[in-house]
C-alpha cells in the first residue's frame, strides 16, 4: 500500500503531478473544442435549413464525412494531413519546416466530429419551435437577424441541451485520442507511467476513476444548466 502512495504522490519519486497535468490538459483540450464545435455545428444546422441547394447539399456532406469517418483517422488526417497542407503553404514563403501544434490538430480534429453531431441535434431542435414565433416577431417588426439571436436561439439551446450535453461527455472521452499524435495528456502519462513502473493496473485504473469523476461532475452540472433552462416552463 505504501509503495502504491508513492508511486501516486507528487515529487521525483510519484507520478501525481504528471497524472494532474495530464488531466488539465485533457479537459483543456474538450473545453477548447466546445465552442468551436457548438459554432460549427449551429452553421451546418442553418445551411442544411437553408433555400440555397448547394448549401444544403455542402452541409449534408460534411455531416455525412465525419459522421462516417472513425474519430481517429480524422485526427490522423487533420494531423498529418493539415501538416503537409500548411508545409507546401508556407514553402513558398521560404519557410523549411512548419510543424502542426498537437494540440490544436486535436481541438480542430474533435471539433470537426463535434460539430457534425452537433448540426443534427440543432436541426432536430429547430423542428421543435413553432412556426408562430416566427410570424410573430416578424409582425412586430422585429428584423430576421434579431429575431434569431432575441427568439428563437434561446429556445433553440434550450431544446438541443440534453442531446449537447450528451455530446459533450463523448467529447470529453474522445480527448484520449490525442496521446497516439504525442500530446500529453492523461491517457499519455498513465501510459508512460505504466511503462516505467510496471503498474498497468493501477495508473490505467486511476485514469478510469478521473474520466469517472469528470463524467459525473459534467452530468452534475449539465443538469443544472438544463433546470436553469427550463425555469420558465410552467409546471404541469
Amino acid at each position: 500500500m505504501d509503495e502504491i502512495l508513492v508511486m501516486l504522490s507528487y515529487g521525483p519519486l510519484g507520478w501525481g503531478d504528471e497524472i494532474l497535468k495530464g488531466t488539465m490538459m485533457t479537459v483543456g483540450l474538450a473545453l477548447a473544442s466546445l465552442p468551436i464545435g457548438f459554432a460549427l455545428g449551429l452553421l451546418l444546422a442553418l445551411a442544411k435549413r437553408s433555400s440555397e441547394p448547394n448549401l444544403r447539399s455542402a452541409a449534408n456532406i460534411y455531416t455525412t464525412l465525419f459522421r462516417g469517418l472513425p474519430e481517429l483517422l480524422t485526427l490522423f488526417l487533420v494531423y498529418y494531413g493539415g501538416q503537409m497542407l500548411v508545409q507546401r503553404v508556407v514553402g513558398l514563403f521560404g519557410v523549411e519546416h512548419f510543424e502542426v501544434n498537437a494540440f490544436f490538430a486535436g481541438m480542430i480534429a474533435l471539433s470537426l466530429v463535434f460539430s457534425s453531431y452537433a448540426s443534427e441535434a440543432f436541426l432536430s431542435a429547430f423542428k421543435g419551435i413553432p412556426r408562430g414565433q416566427y410570424e410573430g416577431a416578424y409582425a412586430l417588426g422585429i428584423s430576421r437577424v434579431k429575431t434569431f439571436f432575441l427568439v428563437i436561439l434561446p429556445q433553440l439551446i434550450r431544446l438541443a441541451l440534453p442531446a449537447l450535453g450528451n455530446l459533450w461527455l463523448i467529447l470529453l472521452k474522445e480527448t484520449s485520442l490525442v496521446s497516439i499524435i504525442g500530446l500529453a495528456d492523461l491517457i499519455r502519462y498513465s501510459n508512460t507511467a505504466a511503462r516505467v513502473t510496471k503498474e498497468p493496473f493501477l495508473f490505467f485504473s486511476v485514469a478510469c476513476a478521473i474520466y469517472l469523476v469528470l463524467a459525473v461532475v459534467s452530468s452534475y452540472g449539465l443538469s443544472h444548466v438544463e433546470g436553469w433552462a427550463k425555469r420558465g416552463e410552467r409546471s404541469k
